[in-house]
């Protein structure tokens, strides 16, 4: 294993080997997230800390970058070596350190409920570079509570460049941001949207137009534009397309 590698798991703590029966056991979830990955037509995998490696890789095409998932899961963690660039990988590294320390942080009881999202680029093999953002949430703990397997969704990313590095705690509305150059996580003032803008923004989502949503919600065409520009501004964003990426985000339907 690379240096550059093995520098991803210095922050770890891991002191309780799965054996053989929990990688049995483990099958169950993994074949869950397989049905999810194929219903839902999403980009996953599965990282095994304990393996230093990818237990699992979706054939979504968004990560693979070129690659076979049999390719992909071989590779490991050299994967993103190869398709990362390099000044963002210093990034990744810092990220990583950082979230475990954070995470060591947490109560046993909450750790399964956090969930680390950040954004990076993807080097395609046309040399183009896709800006993808990235969730990670435990999936599954050893027995000294430590993270065993972890889950990763990737999509496209709304953003604009690499970073945008956010903690949130599921159905408890905490948000914690990441400053690169304070070294240090911030808590964040939970966005809060009112009953109609989340109605216009779950109509959106559904395709709905501006006029459509007027007419569902028995309002003028005018009230749903003004809404939309305060939907905008809480979320910090440009289009409708960037409101939804950052809704999921941020858990605005919590």
């Amino acid at each position: 294993m690379c240096a550059e590698v093995a520098e991803f798991f210095k922050p770890l703590k891991l002191s309780s080997p799965p054996t053989a029966r929990d990688y049995m056991e483990a099958k169950l979830y993994l074949d869950v997230v397989d049905a999810f990955a194929r219903t839902a037509h999403q980009c996953v995998y599965v990282i095994d800390y304990y393996k230093r490696g990818f237990l699992y890789v979706s054939d979504n095409p968004l990560f693979l970058c070129g690659q076979t998932v049999q390719e992909v899961q071989k590779a490991g963690y050299n994967f993103y070596m190869q398709h990362v660039p390099p000044d963002e990988l210093s990034m990744l590294l810092e990220i990583n350190e950082a979230g475990f320390r954070f995470y060591n942080k947490i109560s046993v009881h909450d750790r399964l409920n956090y969930i680390i999202s950040y954004d990076f680029h993807l080097i395609q093999p046309n040399k183009r570079q896709t800006l993808i953002n990235h969730k990670l949430t435990p999936l599954v703990l050893d027995s000294a509570h430590n993270i065993w397997l972890a889950l990763c969704v990737v999509t496209h990313s709304s953003g604009h460049k690499a970073g945008n590095i956010q903690i949130t705690k599921k159905g408890g509305g905490k948000r914690f941001g990441y400053d690169l150059e304070k070294k240090e996580w911030i808590v964040q003032k939970k966005i809060k949207l009112t009953a109609q803008e989340k109605d216009i923004l779950a109509l959106s989502i559904q395709g709905y137009t501006m006029d459509e949503i007027a007419q569902a919600l028995h309002i003028a065409g005018t009230t749903v534009k003004y809404h939309k520009k305060k939907i905008f501004r809480k979320l910090q964003v440009k289009n409708i397309t960037e409101a939804i990426s950052s809704a999921s985000t941020y858990n605005i339907f919590e």
